[in-house]
């Protein structure tokens, strides 16, 4: 057979031949959707130019460098976050976006925003996991006024919404986990809760939500004060087993923050694993563990590929729509897990 010809392959792709011309010859503008259409109908009739048209389609595809700042590298949620926004990032195929992930070992308001503001240098936009102080909100606005779009991952900067938001309603993540407790309980009794950090938006919010299920629905329940953890796994360890020797009719626990580790080593190291209700937060390695073990009951998880997408696609358009006042924000719908359903 003949090889298939540049007439051949308008007509396979359903455009004209003026258009193919352009393509192949690299001039002229011409769609990135029609480009594609028209690389898939050569690679199915064989065409000899299909290496062109590839190479034509990659120098067209628009490039993006966007700045992430997570927290420590030995946490294992944020390692599988930053592969999660890895692999949407790989899947993109009608642009390419460089993603400049940092883990943060030290997480003081003042070494946060410095690398915001460093990574707003060569990027276009900026996600970051952090907790509200303000030097962070001065950051953050100092980014927005150079045209630097900044996100909220995880946890809100803001209130007011004027900060772009990609996460959970924590509201709802607090009064979910509650509800499990009350319903799951034997019996109404004192329930502790574990907090990293208030200053983490999402932490205030879960254990407000939380509270507030109580107060509405199940009053009979005591709710002890929150113990801070400072997002520490030895922290976590240690209040844990201050809350088992303080409590010995204690009925159940909400870790709503970070440590939860070292929470789980406690319950272990006690005999009281596996006898009251323990609610987490994301499923890892260590969570799904304690939920076939028993020593959690229930945890409720981000969608990390679900996230990652979102916050990708947030990113882009935030990038291409420059007008003031508007405001990306994505409310994700969270997982739950049981030793039933990992």
């Amino acid at each position: 057979m003949a090889r298939p010809t540049i007439n051949d392959l308008a007509k396979a792709a359903g455009v004209s031949v003026s258009t193919v011309n352009r393509i192949v010859g690299g001039v002229g503008s011409v769609r990135q959707a029609t480009m594609r259409r028209v690389r898939d109908a050569a690679a199915e009739i064989g065409f000899y130019g299909l290496g062109s048209i590839e190479n034509r389609l990659g120098a067209a595809r628009p490039k993006y460098r966007f700045g992430v700042l997570l927290q420590q590298p030995t946490r294992t949620f944020y390692q599988n976050l930053a592969q999660a926004l890895r692999s949407a990032a790989e899947r993109l195929t009608d642009c390419d976006v460089d993603l400049q992930i940092e883990f943060l070992e030290e997480l003081s308001p003042q070494n946060i925003a410095a690398r915001m503001l460093a990574l707003g240098e060569k990027c276009a936009a900026i996600g970051v996991v952090a907790a509200v102080h303000p030097l962070v909100t001065q950051a953050v606005e100092t980014l927005q006024q150079r045209g630097i779009p900044v996100f909220a991952l995880i946890s809100q900067l803001a209130a007011t919404g004027n900060v772009h938001y990609v996460g959970l309603d924590n509201w709802k993540v607090g009064r979910t986990a509650a509800w499990a407790v009350e319903r799951i309980c034997a019996a109404p009794g004192k329930l502790g809760i574990l907090v990293g950090n208030h200053r983490y938006r999402c932490q205030e919010m879960n254990e407000s939500g939380f509270r507030s299920y109580f107060r509405e629905y199940a009053p009979a329940f005591t709710l002890l004060e929150p113990l801070t953890t400072f997002e520490s796994s030895a922290v976590a360890e240690e209040m844990t087993e201050r809350l088992l020797r303080e409590n010995p009719d204690l009925a159940g626990l909400y870790v709503a923050g970070g440590g939860i580790s070292g929470a789980l080593a406690a319950l272990r190291a006690s005999d009281r694993a596996g006898k009251i209700v323990v609610v987490g937060y994301q499923l890892m390695d260590n969570t799904r563990a304690a939920l076939l073990d028993g020593t959690l009951t229930l945890v409720i998880s981000h969608p990390l590929t679900h996230l990652s997408d979102e916050l990708v696609q947030g990113m882009i358009s935030a990038s291409n729509d420059r007008s003031k006042g508007r405001t990306y924000t994505c409310v994700l719908p969270f997982d739950i897990y049981t030793r039933e359903n990992i």
